[in-house]
């Protein structure tokens, strides 16, 4: 049996991510694509994410995750 440490651990596949969201996998991709979820973690071929990181993130209202979200270009014309 593992405890909550191990489980913390686990790495999830897109599959798996889409069930959690109930969303389809290609609209998963989209999501991490556009910055708007964690990143997912890339070994060899494979992109799994971590569930703790997934589990926080979902907790926190999912909240945008890309670092350098820029204002669209027309929202830069209302601007100035």
């Amino acid at each position: 049996m593992t405890d909550s440490r191990d489980r913390d651990r686990l790495l999830l596949d897109v599959r798996q991510i889409s069930t959690l969201l109930s969303c389809s996998s290609r609209h998963v991709y989209r999501l991490c694509d556009a910055g708007r979820m964690p990143r997912p973690v890339r070994l060899g071929a494979l992109v799994r994410w971590d569930r703790a990181v997934i589990e926080r993130w979902i907790a926190a209202g999912c909240p945008n995750c890309r670092d350098d979200i820029r204002p669209s270009a027309q929202g830069a014309e209302h601007e100035r």
